[in-house]
């Protein structure tokens, strides 16, 4: 069980509650010590005074503002914690927001609050339960570590989290920050871009998975530290990729969705297509994967066929597209969850819309 980093009372109105706050997330940074060079000596750092060189203890340190070079203001650590006794160990909401209104920016480190004592805890879960039906955050001030934070206390997975947020005056100015930055409103882009950086979009949309994602860096300086230990030979990295030239940017989209989409082996089946017999090609236009989609259920009626009978004209060959068309096609037919579908889910989603329907997108 883990130990609380600050202990206080969580308070409403006259509703008050004690807490303890722990830490949400942790680092897995890879971690090294400071060697000499050519030995296994440790390097360590030292507090010592610069104008002596000498070593001073930690207890002897204290903080000091500096007015003017070389004068200082002296301030004891019992005298910051004087300056707000009540605060330091209450964290008070003032008010109850919605917790959309709060840009992503504003927000920095995630504490969980837990009840100090099991006799608080139905204290503790009225207090969660309501702002839960609420939908609300509590926005407070405390001091923690000689620092005041302004914060979000707000419901979550059933219980009570707190979220340090940054000051209005800590937020930089992004078009005072940002070379450039200006000149983005006057850029014209093209339907044609437009429309194709919207279809690389919804082709590599995907759902929210945080076990997919991890510490790429981290795992290769753990193999880097292997390697070298087991005497084998190190990887070099092949550099950053260049940068997209404007002139090509279109080029560039199209071989993108290509490569999404797996347009080259479509493009190359289409070119080959010719050579094929009309029974091939039938089967061509048939060919399905192992898996059914589970978007949009299979008929069970008779089997498709791409052909339809002799004099009554040939049904479109949707085996042909590759994935952007197809995925262009279920954008103009308004088919639901299609950026998360493969093309085979995709050609089976089409081929169920009406004919009229479809002979009108196309």
């Amino acid at each position: 069980m883990a130990r609380p980093i600050w202990t206080g009372v969580l308070s409403f109105g006259l509703v008050t509650v004690p807490i303890a706050l722990y830490s949400a997330t942790e680092s897995h940074t890879v971690s090294f010590r400071q060697i000499q060079r050519g030995t296994a000596d440790r390097v360590r750092n030292k507090r010592v005074n610069e104008r002596t060189g000498d070593e001073v203890n930690y207890q002897d340190i204290v903080k000091g503002y500096e007015l003017a070079e070389g004068e200082y203001v002296i301030v004891e650590p019992d005298e910051l914690e004087q300056i707000s006794p009540g605060r330091s160990k209450t964290i008070e909401i003032k008010g109850f927001v919605d917790l959309d209104q709060i840009e992503p920016i504003f927000f920095d480190t995630t504490y969980y609050l837990g009840p100090r004592g099991a006799e608080y805890v139905k204290v503790y879960a009225l207090l969660q339960r309501a702002m839960a039906k609420a939908g609300k955050a509590g926005l407070a001030l405390f001091t923690m570590r000689g620092k005041e934070y302004l914060t979000a206390v707000h419901p979550e997975q059933g219980m009570l989290v707190a979220q340090t947020m940054r000051f209005a005056d800590e937020i930089r100015d992004p078009y005072r920050e940002v070379d450039n930055l200006t000149d983005t409103e006057k850029v014209e882009v093209s339907d044609r871009e437009l429309s194709a950086a919207e279809q690389l979009i919804g082709m590599l949309a995907t759902d929210w998975n945080p076990e997919e994602w991890h510490d790429t860096y981290a795992e290769q300086v753990r193999d880097l530290v292997q390697a070298k230990a087991e005497g084998r030979e190190i990887a070099v990295s092949e550099g950053p990729a260049e940068a997209t030239n404007v002139v090509d940017l279109m080029a560039v989209l199209e071989r993108s969705l290509a490569a999404a989409g797996g347009g080259e082996q479509d493009t190359a089946a289409a070119d080959a297509k010719g050579t094929k017999s009309k029974g091939e090609t039938e089967r061509s236009g048939r060919r399905r994967t192992s898996g059914t989609s589970h978007r949009q259920p299979k008929s069970t009626g008779a089997k498709k066929s791409t052909s339809t009978a002799k004099g009554k004209g040939t049904r479109e060959d949707l085996g042909s597209l590759s994935k952007a068309e197809l995925y262009k096609r279920a954008t103009d037919l308004n088919i639901p969850h299609r950026s998360t579908m493969s093309k085979e889910e995709l050609q089976d989603a089409i081929e169920h819309v009406p004919a009229g329907k479809r002979r009108r997108s196309a």
